[in-house]
């Protein structure tokens, strides 16, 4: 199992097993101090998932549980509103298979489980029109996701809010609806028409929307969300004041929305160039797929996809923090528009793509040979062969006009992406900086566990910390000259040493020595 990542991973799980070792699961702290940057919801997972004791496992073990459900929860949401299950499995695939939602959900982050949670709420709320028990979901996973990310159940919920709002005012065909069959003249579909969901309710407009607002499931669900919000940050701010207001409501959520928060400052594209990046093969087949939609905009499955892509795509370009995983909401979207457009394209495969899908073939077999032979991993070379030659087979198919072209690359980037996620090579982040774990073995062998710590690294490593169960804090220059005479314990970097006071060297892990400082 790979360390944990810096940043999100290590401090969320640095919190996490705060509250275990503190019995305090109310008042998350971070090394003493109130930790101010997003509610506790996926802490609570991690605390959980330390009573099997605590590690980069038990942290990743229940927020990438909770992600991974996404997948048959896309599944369903395509079930309602394609009305078939092709799509419906072509859409879960795509997303199956796309690298960033993958590695994201593996982590022990907060992301995968947001889209988790939204994900259920548009499920619910596409099934409360024939059973209405299940709008009860809506106000849960509203409620849920503010206790994962905070503000970014305002963008989520409006998503959801147009979109439905959308439903009930103009109407629209999902399960059974023959505006989609007709416009693509496809088969295998549920024939059986949808039933109203409300006793003595039509399907007319307005008598859709009376049912919705009367009935008491989506109230008690509003309430059964909304009170555990106001109760946990109540007592945030009862405890903490205009502390946790500018610490959390400002300086966390409004200012990254307003402004650039550490410098994380991007063009208004940025997130295109993140899907240009990271999106293949995928990407290729996105823009018909939202063509397609457009298209389609009378149906239940295009509206989704236009709503949620138009808003969250244009929220986040216009953000003034950038940050790479705030694209992740989109790939649902995402995935659904392509599993559209294959299903659409299932009797006369597209065959414009050929030659895209070539060339990412050849790339991938040419490219991941060279860095395995350069790098010598072996593991690299397993993983470029695999891609570019079952890549290169569904090209042909597609060529041939075969019609499970698809299936055959959905195949294909399922097994790479298996030996990718079962390689040390996902977690490419790991490279930027050196191994934390060799050098947290260093510090518990060798200072006493009430000593200071301090390093002359540039920044301060979640991710040591966490091993480490202290805060190491960075200094250098003259702050670190002016606290010398303190006997401080300092994980210095080689190129350093010559520019410390006098020191006494106690061990050394890669390119970090562990010394203590002493005065003459």
């Amino acid at each position: 199992m790979l360390p944990l990542r810096d940043w999100d991973e290590g401090t969320i799980a640095s919190v996490a097993r705060g509250m275990v070792t503190s019995g305090d699961w109310v008042y998350p702290t971070l090394y003493g101090g109130p930790y101010l940057n997003k509610p506790p919801l996926v802490e609570w997972l991690m605390a959980v998932g330390y009573t099997a004791g605590i590690s980069e496992w038990t942290s990743r073990l229940l927020p990438a549980t909770v992600s991974a459900m996404a997948v048959p929860l896309l599944y369903w949401i395509g079930r309602e509103v394609f009305g078939q299950r092709r799509p419906a499995l072509l859409s879960a695939g795509v997303f199956l298979t796309l690298l960033p939602v993958v590695r994201h959900g593996r982590l022990a982050m907060r992301d995968g489980v947001a889209i988790t949670l939204f994900l259920l709420l548009l499920l619910c709320g596409l099934r409360s029109k024939k059973q209405p028990v299940y709008s009860l979901g809506i106000g849960v996973c509203l409620g849920l996701i503010a206790l994962t990310k905070g503000i970014l159940v305002v963008l989520l919920g409006l998503i959801a809010l147009v979109f439905f709002g959308v439903q009930i005012v103009f109407g629209g065909e999902s399960k059974g609806g023959q505006g989609y069959l007709n416009s693509l003249n496809l088969e295998d579909v549920d024939t059986k028409p949808p039933q109203s969901a409300f006793p003595n309710c039509s399907e007319e407009r307005g008598d859709l929307s009376k049912a919705l607002l009367k009935t008491p499931y989506i109230w008690l669900g509003m309430a059964l969300g909304i009170l555990p919000v106001v109760l946990w940050y109540g007592a945030q701010l009862i405890r903490y004041g205009e502390v946790y207001w500018q610490g959390h409501f400002v300086s966390q959520s409004f200012d990254r929305v307003t402004s650039t928060i550490e410098e994380h400052r991007q063009p208004p594209w940025y997130y295109l160039l993140e899907l240009l990046k990271y999106g293949w093969p995928w990407l290729v087949f996105w823009p018909s797929g939202v063509r397609l939609a457009w298209q389609q905009r009378q149906q239940s499955w295009g509206r989704l996809v236009l709503v949620g892509s138009g808003i969250y795509l244009g929220a986040i370009s216009l953000m003034g923090t950038k940050l790479p995983w705030y694209i992740m909401p989109l790939y649902p979207f995402m995935a659904l528009a392509i599993g559209a457009y294959l299903h659409h394209g299932w009797h006369q495969p597209p065959r414009w793509a050929v030659g895209l899908l070539g060339l990412i073939a050849i790339a991938a077999l040419t490219g991941g040979t060279y860095v395995g032979i350069n790098d010598q991993q072996p593991t690299l070379i397993t993983i470029g062969i695999i891609l570019g030659l079952s890549v290169g087979w569904a090209t042909w198919q597609l060529w041939r006009q075969r019609r499970h072209w698809c299936l055959t690359l959905l195949a294909a980037l399922y097994l790479t992406l298996l030996l990718l996620m079962g390689s040390d090579f996902w977690l490419w982040e790991l490279n930027e900086a050196y191994a934390v774990k060799p050098v947290a073995a260093m510090v518990a062998q060798y200072v006493p566990p009430d000593a200071e710590v301090v390093t002359t690294f540039s920044y301060g490593r979640p991710s040591l910390n966490f091993y480490c169960a202290c805060n190491i804090v960075p200094l250098s220059g003259q702050q670190l000259r002016d606290r010398w005479r303190e006997n401080l314990y300092v994980l210095a970097e080689v190129h350093h040493l010559d520019e410390l006071p006098p020191y006494r060297q106690i061990d050394q892990a890669d390119s970090i020595v562990l010394i203590q400082s002493f005065t003459q």
